[in-house]
C-alpha cells in the first residue's frame, strides 16, 4: 500500500487527489540522475583544460603562452579556438541530438530517450579517456553531447509529468541538484587527479564520466513511463489509469485522467508538432521556449562553470589552488543554493526566485568587473586580498544563479507546454540552450582577450534585461496542474491579448 503526504491540486474547477508516494519519489530520483552527466561534463571540461599535462599534450600553444610567454596578456593566455572547440563540440552535438530526441520521446516515450542518452554518454567517456590525439578527444566530446542532448530533452519532461502538481517545482529541481552534485564531484576529482605524477590524471577525469552514465543507463532500464506518455502513445486508457493510480497512491484519479485523455485527443490530431507550435495560440510558450534558455546562457554562467579554473589561474592562483577553488565555488555553493531553490520554489513561486537571483548576479558581476579592471592589468597579478574578494563575489554569483536561472531555466519550460507540443517545445528549449552554450563557450576566450574586464559588465547588462523581462512577461506557474497550464496565459495582462481571441474563436466554433 502506498503511503505518504496527501495533496489536492486545484485548477480549472477540478481537484486532483493523491499522495506523495515512495514509488513516485524513487522514480523521480532515478530520472533526476540525468543531471549528473550534465554536471559532470560541466565540471570536468573546465578542470582538465587548466591541467598543464593535458594542455601540453593536446594544446601546446596554450601551454607555451601560460608557462613561457610573458608578453602575452593575462586575458589572452588561453585564447585558442582549438581549445574552445574541445569544450563546445559537445554542445553542437547536443543541439542536433535534441531535435532527434523529440521524435524518440514522442514516439517511444520519455524512458527510451533517457536510455539513449545514458548509452551515448557512456561511449563518449570511454573514447575521451583513451584519446591519444585531439580528434579522438573531440569525437568523445561529441558523443557526450549526444548523451546530454537526449537526457536534457527527456528528463525534465519526465519529472514534470510524474510529480504531484503541488510539488512539481521541487521534483523538477532535483535534476538541477544532481547537476550541481555532478559539478562538485567532477571538480573534486580534478583536484585529486591533477596531483598524479606522470601527468596522466586527466585520463581518469575524462573516463570517470562512465560512472554517472552507468547510473543513468541502469536506472532507465527500470523506470516506469509517465501516464502522460502512455496515453499519448496509445489508446490504453486503462493502462494509463493504473499507472496514475500507482503514481498518486489512490484509486480516485478520474479528474486527472480526464484531463490527460482530453490532452491526448488533441495531441493525436497534431501530426507535425514543430509546425503546430508556431500557431498563435501557442505563441507565449514558444517565446518562453526561446527566450528562457537564451537568457540563461547570457547570465555568464559558462564563464564560471567552464573556465573557473582558468579565471583563477588568470588572477595568479596556482594550478592546484585554482582547481580546489573551482570545486568549492562551482560545486559546493551551487549544490546548497540549488537545494534552497528546491525548498522555496513551490512556496514563494518561480518569479520571486528569478528576480532575487537576477539582482544577486548583476551586483556580483559588476563588482567583479570593477575589481578586475582596477587591479588586474595585462601583466602581473592582483593582491591576495582582492583575489579572495573576487572568490567571495563568485560565490555570491553562483548562489544567485543556482537558486534562480539554473534550476528554473529547466523547470519553467518543462511545465508550460500542452501535451500535443510538449516534446517539440522541450526540444526547442534544449536546442536554443545548446546553440547559445556553443556560441558563448566558443567565443568566451576571444571575448575575454578583447573585452578584458568588460566581459563582466557585458553579462551584467544582460542580467538587467532578463530580470525586467521575467517581471513583466512571465506568469506564475506554481501549483498549476500541468494539463491545465493554458489558463495562466489567458489570465496574464499581456498574453491574454494574443491567446484570448484565439480561445474565443475556438469556443464559438465548438458551439456551432
Amino acid at each position: 500500500m502506498a503511503v505518504g503526504l496527501a495533496f489536492t491540486s486545484e485548477g480549472g474547477g477540478q481537484n486532483y487527489n493523491g499522495k506523495m508516494t515512495p514509488f513516485v519519489v524513487l522514480s523521480c530520483i532515478v530520472a533526476a540522475t540525468g543531471g549528473l552527466i550534465s554536471g559532470y561534463d560541466l565540471g570536468i571540461s573546465g578542470g582538465v583544460t587548466s591541467m598543464e599535462p593535458f594542455l601540453k599534450k593536446f594544446f601546446p600553444e596554450v601551454y607555451k603562452n601560460m608557462r613561457e610567454d610573458t608578453n602575452v596578456s593575462n586575458y589572452c593566455k588561453f585564447n585558442s579556438q582549438l581549445l574552445t572547440t574541445f569544450t563546445s563540440s559537445s554542445f553542437i552535438a547536443g543541439l542536433i541530438a535534441s531535435l532527434f530526441a523529440s521524435k524518440v520521446t514522442r514516439a517511444l516515450g520519455r524512458k527510451a530517450s533517457i536510455l539513449v542518452g545514458g548509452v551515448a554518454f557512456l561511449a563518449g567517456s570511454a573514447l575521451g579517456g583513451a584519446a591519444f590525439n585531439v580528434y579522438m578527444l573531440i569525437l568523445g566530446r561529441v558523443l557526450l553531447g549526444v548523451g546530454i542532448g537526449f537526457s536534457n530533452q527527456s528528463v525534465p519532461l519526465y519529472l514534470s509529468e510524474m510529480a504531484p502538481p503541488k510539488h512539481r517545482g521541487a521534483f523538477n529541481i532535483g535534476f538541477q541538484v544532481c547537476t550541481a552534485i555532478g559539478v562538485l564531484g567532477a571538480n573534486l576529482l580534478n583536484y585529486g587527479t591533477q596531483k598524479i605524477k606522470g601527468g596522466w590524471g586527466w585520463r581518469i577525469s575524462l573516463s570517470m564520466a562512465a560512472a554517472p552514465a552507468s547510473i543513468l543507463t541502469l536506472g532507465a532500464l527500470i523506470l516506469p513511463d509517465t501516464p502522460n506518455s502512455i496515453i499519448q502513445r496509445s489508446n490504453g486508457h486503462e493502462k494509463a489509469k493504473k499507472m496514475l493510480q500507482r503514481v498518486r497512491g489512490t484509486a480516485d484519479v478520474q479528474a486527472e485522467l480526464d484531463d490527460l485523455i482530453r490532452a491526448s485527443v488533441v495531441s493525436r490530431t497534431v501530426k507535425h508538432p514543430f509546425q503546430t507550435i508556431i500557431q498563435r495560440k501557442y505563441r507565449p510558450q514558444l517565446v518562453m521556449a526561446i527566450l528562457i534558455p537564451f537568457f540563461q546562457q547570457l547570465t555568464g554562467i559558462n564563464v564560471i562553470s567552464f573556465y573557473a579554473p582558468v579565471l583563477f589561474r588568470t588572477i595568479k592562483l596556482s594550478e592546484s589552488t585554482s582547481l580546489l577553488m573551482s570545486a568549492v565555488v562551482t560545486g559546493g555553493v551551487s549544490t546548497i543554493a540549488t537545494i534552497t531553490s528546491m525548498i522555496l520554489t513551490d512556496k514563494l513561486g518561480r518569479k520571486v526566485l528569478f528576480l532575487v537571483g537576477g539582482i544577486l548576479m548583476f551586483v556580483s558581476q559588476v563588482m567583479i568587473g570593477s575589481i578586475t579592471a582596477a587591479e588586474l592589468g595585462d601583466h602581473g597579478g592582483i593582491s591576495e586580498g582582492y583575489a579572495y574578494l573576487v572568490l567571495a563575489l563568485v560565490c555570491v554569483y553562483i548562489a544567485g544563479f543556482a537558486s534562480s536561472w539554473g534550476p528554473l531555466g529547466w523547470l519553467v519550460p518543462s511545465e508550460i507546454f500542452p501535451l500535443e507540443i510538449r516534446s517539440a517545445g522541450q526540444s526547442i528549449t534544449v536546442a536554443v540552450r545548446f546553440s547559445f552554450v556553443f556560441l558563448v563557450v566558443q567565443s568566451f576566450l576571444a571575448m575575454l582577450c578583447h573585452l578584458k574586464a568588460g566581459i563582466f559588465f557585458f553579462f551584467g547588462g544582460w542580467e538587467v534585461v532578463m530580470t525586467v523581462f521575467v517581471h513583466f512577461f512571465l506568469p506564475e506557474t506554481k501549483n498549476v496542474p500541468i494539463e491545465q497550464m493554458d489558463k495562466v496565459w489567458r489570465e496574464h495582462w499581456f498574453w491574454k491579448r494574443i491567446v484570448g481571441d484565439v480561445v474565443e474563436e475556438i469556443e464559438i466554433e465548438q458551439a456551432l
